[in-house]
């Protein structure tokens, strides 16, 4: 994402004014890592939400639904190692449950905490060990525990996803910091595994809403892992406004400085999932340019990092130009095949394969050569119209198939 006056850097949500964290372990997972994360705002915030579109919806998904509806909120309370999916009147019994006790020991209304939860699906929270991790978490709140939140919404990601972004707005600069989890079961349409994006800013709600919606859109909603959309996907937003700049109650230029914080957070987010993809060797973008509407551009970069075949031609380093139109022609987007051109690059080079529709003769040995570099573009030049797209996808590698053949065990 580019935009003037953003400063970007990996230092995640540590030190944004106004709120605290924690990760802990309390005995979900297996492995004795931290398995429960807290983000508290020291107040009352603006929040705003996008969930997943899957039909099967976890217990913390519904009881989201209706909570994010409050005119603030003061914390969101997180599990990792259990989904609390498919799990009935209890596992919607088990999400109030980790509401109340959260909302009880912060002195906040219940309805003014948010859970979500990701892991295994099918299985009730072992709720023991969840109210005592609730209580640890809550004791160990502390401003730069947002490292330890990032660890504890972990499942098989390997590393934190964490990402800072400020920008002046025009009474003061302000910061827009997030945490995410994703490696596999991703290919979201309206929200994409876990990512809490936190800000100091002041912005009324409605407008927080419409600022996360077009973020997800351009960024969480254009990648694709392994094309399942999980019953637990949802970006939260919450903005506290202790940064005391004017609260942005308008369209404005403050409100577009917010909004392309907010969607180089996002994009920064997205990527790193992609990247951390299960058993994933190469990160894939897909550029469609030149297209009729934006929404063609969408669909047709988002089809081309969706294929399976597409995946598994760049982990074999094979330049099959050939499976890319081809998704490119099931995928909905209005296009006239007689006028593509494509460009696949990487750091080292970039190598033209098709002029018109049709294939070009090239040097395969160049094309190995690109294709063995991590970092991928696939560019797709429609040659008719004026809009473009992206979109980020890794490769399918045997690894994949071993890491969710032996999920549960």
């Amino acid at each position: 994402m580019k935009a003037e006056g953003l400063k970007v850097s990996n230092e995640g949500v540590n030190g944004i004014k106004g709120y605290r964290f924690a990760g802990v372990s309390c005995g979900i997972k297996k492995s004795g890592r931290e398995d429960l994360a807290l983000i508290y705002s020291e107040v009352p915030a603006a929040a705003a939400g996008v969930f997943t579109t899957n039909k099967s919806k976890a217990a913390p998904v519904l009881v989201d639904l209706e909570n994010i509806k409050s005119a603030v909120t003061r914390a969101v309370v997180i599990n990792s190692g259990n989904a609390n999916a498919c799990t009935g009147k209890k596992g919607m019994e088990n999400a109030r449950e980790m509401v109340e006790l959260t909302a009880g020991l912060l002195k906040a209304d219940k309805s003014e905490v948010l859970v979500s939860s990701t892991g295994i699906i099918g299985v009730q929270l072992p709720m023991e060990k969840v109210r005592a991790g609730i209580e640890k978490a809550v004791a160990g709140l502390a401003p730069d525990g947002g490292d330890a939140a990032a660890r504890g919404i972990m499942t098989t990601d390997t590393r934190e996803k964490k990402v800072t972004v400020k920008v002046d707005l025009s009474t003061g600069e302000v910061t827009v910091g997030a945490i995410a989890k994703g490696s596999g079961m991703i290919h979201p349409n309206m929200a994409t595994m876990l990512c809490f994006m936190l800000t100091d800013a002041a912005v009324e709600k409605h407008l927080l809403q419409e600022i996360l919606k077009e973020t997800v859109d351009d960024t969480f909603n254009m990648i694709s892992v392994d094309g399942d959309t999980s019953t637990n996907d949802m970006v939260i937003a919450l903005a506290n406004g202790t940064a005391g700049n004017e609260k942005i109650t308008e369209k404005d230029g403050d409100y577009d400085k917010l909004s392309a914080a907010f969607k180089a957070a996002a994009e920064a987010m997205a990527v790193e999932i992609v990247r951390d993809g299960e058993g994933a060797t190469k990160l894939l973008k897909a550029c469609v340019i030149n297209a009729p509407t934006k929404q063609d551009a969408r669909t047709g970069a988002k089809a081309i990092v969706s294929s399976s075949l597409v995946k598994a031609a760049f982990f074999g380093e094979d330049a099959n130009w050939g499976r890319v139109l081809c998704a490119l022609g099931y995928s909905g987007a209005d296009f006239d095949p007689g006028s593509v051109d494509m460009y696949f690059s990487s750091k080292i080079g970039a190598i033209k394969l098709v002029e018109k529709g049709e294939g070009l003769v090239f040097d395969e040995a160049k094309a190995a050569e690109i294709l063995g570099e991590t970092d991928i573009e696939i560019l797709v030049d429609l040659n008719c119209g004026k809009f473009s797209a992206t979109a980020w996808g890794c490769d399918l590698s045997y690894d994949y198939v071993k890491i969710n053949g032996s999920y549960r065990t």
